[in-house]
């Protein structure tokens, strides 16, 4: 006879995903190799999920909902999913996210950590991972907060992908983070990123001065009906804005911003210049 290892729903917001993944599966009488043929996963998928050694994504999520017949219900598996996800997050972001997936431009201004859209595995890893260290999150938040980050830049890939114009303060190329080779891995991304047709990249440099309008991370996201909302971001909390009087000074702020910021052939040549020294 198998062990059945026991479940401790209190555990996490994980473990509570895992705990109703196995009431729901043994009610219909379902191995777990049953429920990953209906899902499209292994059965050792359905196990890790179920005892919380994976955390579930956004797409296992949906296809459970469908097989257990719970989509957009108060049972459903996705609902549970982006709870889960609105724990590791700041305030506000989750919102703010729910229009970044949909958006026609996505505009992005930050400070001394690459952009989350422009990140590779390896760096937001390290950043997950010190945030455990420092007792913000924990392991099972971290490992969900980069599955998260895949995700959202998954949306930069579909069929009618957004324009995404970033600016960033050159503190992003310039503070380590994860050794070397974590930030030259970093580093070659963003000159992908830069490649692509449907981005443009620029580095603010540091002797923009006082001439740089934000202190903080501030995105624009311009949706299909070409209303424009606003997110900035402080070390606690977030804010969404959507009124036009409120957005509008930002986005000009923003525009003046790009006006400062170096070209991007400027900015891959510094990009460059900070690749070097890296293996």
């Amino acid at each position: 006879m198998v062990n059945r290892m026991e479940l401790n729903p209190e555990k996490s917001p994980e473990a509570a995903f895992g705990a109703r993944l196995r009431s729901a599966r043994e009610v219909r009488g379902w191995t777990q190799e049953e429920l990953g043929e209906r899902t499209g996963y292994t059965g050792q998928h359905i196990s890790a999920v179920e005892t919380g050694r994976k955390p579930p994504t956004l797409r296992f999520s949906r296809s459970t909902d469908v097989v257990f017949g719970v989509v957009g219900t108060a049972e459903s598996f996705e609902r549970a999913w982006r709870e889960i996800k609105h724990n590791s997050l700041l305030e506000g972001f989750p919102e703010y996210v729910k229009y970044e997936g949909r958006a026609a431009e996505i505009r992005l201004f930050d400070i001394g950590i690459i952009p989350g859209l422009l990140q590779t595995p390896e760096y937001a890893r390290v950043l997950a991972d010190s945030a455990v260290r420092r007792g913000v999150i924990t392991d099972e938040q971290a490992a969900a907060r980069v599955s998260f980050l895949a995700e959202r830049q998954a949306a930069l890939t579909r069929p009618r992908p957004p324009m995404v114009l970033v600016v960033m303060d050159e503190s992003c190329i310039r503070r380590r983070v994860g050794g070397d080779e974590v930030m030259g891995a970093q580093l070659d991304r963003l000159l992908e990123f830069a490649e692509l047709p449907n981005t443009v990249l620029q580095i603010a440099p540091f002797d923009i001065g006082e001439r740089r309008p934000f202190n903080y991370l501030t995105y624009f996201l311009t949706l299909p009906d070409l209303s424009v909302i606003a997110y900035a971001e402080s070390q606690i909390r977030g804010h969404l804005e959507r009124e036009a009087p409120a957005v509008l000074p930002l986005l000009t702020a923003y525009h003046q911003l790009q006006a400062e910021a170096l070209s991007q052939a400027a900015s891959v040549t510094l990009i460059n210049e900070a690749r070097k020294g890296t293996p």
